[in-house]
């Protein structure tokens, strides 16, 4: 396959690392929900948008049965109805990896306007999920929330990547 031009060359993804980036993700959605925004409605899912990132990337180690765990785990954080983020992080996932391979001949900003669909429909699963355990209606400024997931897109995929794009044996005769 030829690359195109001016994309760099990536070294395999370490396993430890996306692991660990979820867990990371995950405990930063724990803090920022906690400390922050408590449980703001336009706060993004920080969670969400790394799954979604090795969905996409690493769809062979990270996939609809690490989204099903993640999101049990966030519904017992914040104390929802059992499974609401579950489904909704399946859903994510699921279509995240039925367009992985269209999304990687798109740019950052292309693959944010991408995803943003796989956001808003994730967030009315969950809305609709909690209209039917008898929530009420949380506003207008939860339509922000998949925006400011997409927004974030490009600066996660940068973070993300950045361990793959150094050279195994830096030295001054290779540039890749």
């Amino acid at each position: 396959m030829i690359m195109p031009v001016g994309q760099r060359l990536l070294l395999p993804a370490n396993p430890a690392f996306i692991w660990g980036s979820l867990v990371l993700a995950f405990f930063l959605n724990m803090f920022f929900n906690m400390v922050f925004f408590g449980r703001a409605a336009w706060a993004p899912d920080l969670l969400a948008i790394v799954l979604i990132f090795w969905t996409v990337h690493q769809t062979n180690r990270v996939g609809i049965g690490a989204a099903f765990v993640f999101g049990l785990l966030m519904d017992v954080h914040q104390g929802s109805l059992l499974g609401q983020h579950a489904l909704a992080y399946i859903i994510l996932s699921y279509f995240a990896i039925t367009i992985h391979r269209r999304m990687l001949w798109f740019g950052l900003r292309g693959q944010a306007l991408q995803i943003l669909p796989l956001f808003v429909l994730a967030h009315v699963v969950a809305l609709v999920l909690r209209l039917l355990a008898g929530a009420t209606l949380p506003g207008w400024e939860s339509l922000l929330a998949p925006v400011f997931q997409s927004a974030l897109w490009p600066l996660v995929s940068l973070l993300l990547f950045a361990p793959q794009h150094r050279a195994p044996n830096p030295d001054a005769t290779r540039p890749i």
